[in-house]
């Protein structure tokens, strides 16, 4: 049974202090619903925070495990190839090239080809991850690279040159022993030539499979100052790749990739040169970098742009076609709408146009990444200013790297820092009801008259220090 003063007999005749002691009840009865609710809230906020980290655990746990994935992808690949007949038919288009004609010995065009693609896409990201970690890692530790950031920087950079150096001296192979060697109108004599060599076709999937293995590269690692750029320059890259493989103008985009494949061989080296520490051979290289950028990008690249625009509306037919080598049909009307345009990726006799709108979409694309390398290009230009002033040739981008390291690291310690906020923020709110609580009591106790040996209306043994009350407020408290 609960136990009353004299001092709550009294008040009784107050009808003012017998608000306030229904205020102060109610405000202790809703006290624990408070606190419960906000406990509540704590509780989602810290199961979410976690499944974030758990989240960010799984992406770790595949980035850091990317090889052994890719290998164990690519054996089960080839055991079904080697021990299940029956899945051959599904097995062979990742392993092989598909649309093989055996009477010209070239092949066609077709959907089968993103099997390909797809096959060298996983295998490239398997030997980057590899070769970065097992070799080339190690390798430039080995060599006195202390910092880790200059180790994984090299190790990238040492992959790319590894990487054009089997390339580009392909693809100048191939347009070494081809009509249009050092013949720009040959580009586009011949169309629609719906069937290329296995080394072309080859040339061109594995291109394509590593341009977007690049796109996925940059989103996966941190991202840089110029991230949006890369990414930009990735896209109109693959779209040209795409568009002059599907439309038969593989000769151009041999052309092209041979003018940009040479750059990604000097500028690694110099970047090379400097995390060895070779500052003066970083130099040389990089003014190497800049005569082979500047010739390459533009001029050579521009060659390129004007024989599109005065060679191909003089050359090209601008009609369709329909068919393989061996019964091509054409010339034929273009028809309406626009789903001509995918024909050519789904079916490789299917029907191939040329006309202005394609003619417009082929020359923009070459401007527009004409105009990115030209940001790019006043970028050099900066660092080239900064050589000459006596300074040592850094990629820009190694500097923002730089800035960007201590700029994660404080972004890590601004999220750790508010979620020590956020967390303080709840206990400050909660230590808020609980001292509006006991001035509630406060208030009461110094409106009722003061008698010697009385007590409030709750009765809380053990709870005068305040202090004690906030630690423990929430719990149930007994009446007497």
């Amino acid at each position: 049974m609960a136990r009353f003063d004299i001092d709550d007999l009294c008040s009784f005749s107050h009808p003012e202090r017998l608000i306030e002691m229904k205020s102060d009840l109610e405000a202790t009865a809703h006290a624990p619903e408070q606190l419960v609710s906000k406990d509540g809230r704590l509780v989602e906020m810290r199961s979410r925070k976690r499944s974030e980290s758990n989240c960010r655990s799984l992406k770790q746990l595949f980035l850091d495990n990317q090889a052994g994935i890719v290998f164990n992808l690519v054996l089960l690949l080839y055991l079904t190839q080697l021990m299940i007949p029956r899945a051959r038919p599904f097995t062979r288009p990742f392993l092989w090239l598909s649309h093989y004609n055996p009477s010209t010995g070239k092949y066609a065009v077709g959907f089968n080809d993103v099997y390909y693609v797809i096959y060298y896409l996983v295998l490239f990201t398997g030997l980057r991850d590899g070769l970065m970690n097992g070799v080339l890692g190690p390798l430039g530790r080995r060599w006195g690279i202390s910092s880790v950031k200059d180790q994984a920087r090299f190790a990238e950079q040492t992959w790319m040159i590894c990487y054009y150096c089997f390339f580009w001296p392909l693809g100048v192979y191939i347009w070494y022993s081809s009509p249009y060697f050092l013949n720009m109108a040959e580009l586009w004599t011949d169309w629609p030539s719906r069937e290329i060599s296995g080394t072309m076709k080859f040339y061109f999937l594995a291109q394509l499979a590593f341009w977007i293995q690049q796109v996925y590269v940059i989103n996966i690692e941190k991202q840089r100052k110029d991230y949006w750029q890369m990414l930009s320059h990735h896209v109109v890259t693959i779209g040209l790749v795409v568009a002059s493989y599907a439309y038969h103008f593989t000769r151009v985009g041999n052309l092209i990739l041979i003018i940009m494949d040479i750059v990604d061989i000097v500028f690694p080296l110099a970047k090379c040169a400097k995390y060895l520490g070779y500052n003066t051979l970083c130099d040389i290289l990089f003014g190497l970098f800049v005569v082979v950028w500047l010739s390459t990008r533009h001029v050579f690249f521009l060659m390129v742009i004007r024989s599109v625009y005065f060679d191909v509306p003089a050359i090209v037919p601008q009609t369709c076609f329909q068919g393989g080598m061996h019964n091509l049909q054409g010339p034929l009307p273009q028809p309406s709408g626009w789903s001509w345009l995918l024909e050519p990726l789904r079916d490789p006799e299917g029907l191939i146009c040329f006309n202005q709108s394609t003619f417009t979409g082929f020359f923009s694309y070459l401007v527009a990444l004409q105009g990115i390398m030209v940001m790019w290009s006043y970028a050099i230009l900066k660092v080239v200013v900064k050589v000459l002033s006596g300074q040592n040739a850094e990629d820009i981008r190694s500097d923002d790297e730089e800035e960007e390291d201590v700029g994660e690291l404080e972004e890590e310690e601004l999220e750790e820092e508010e979620e020590n906020e956020a967390d303080y923020r709840y206990l400050e709110e909660e230590a808020d009801v609980d001292d509006g609580i006991v001035k509630a009591w406060e208030r009461r106790r110094l409106a009722l008259p003061k008698r010697s040996g009385s007590s409030s209306a709750l009765h809380l043994p053990g709870h005068s220090d305040r202090k004690e009350f906030l630690n423990r407020i929430g719990c149930e408290k007994q009446i007497d």
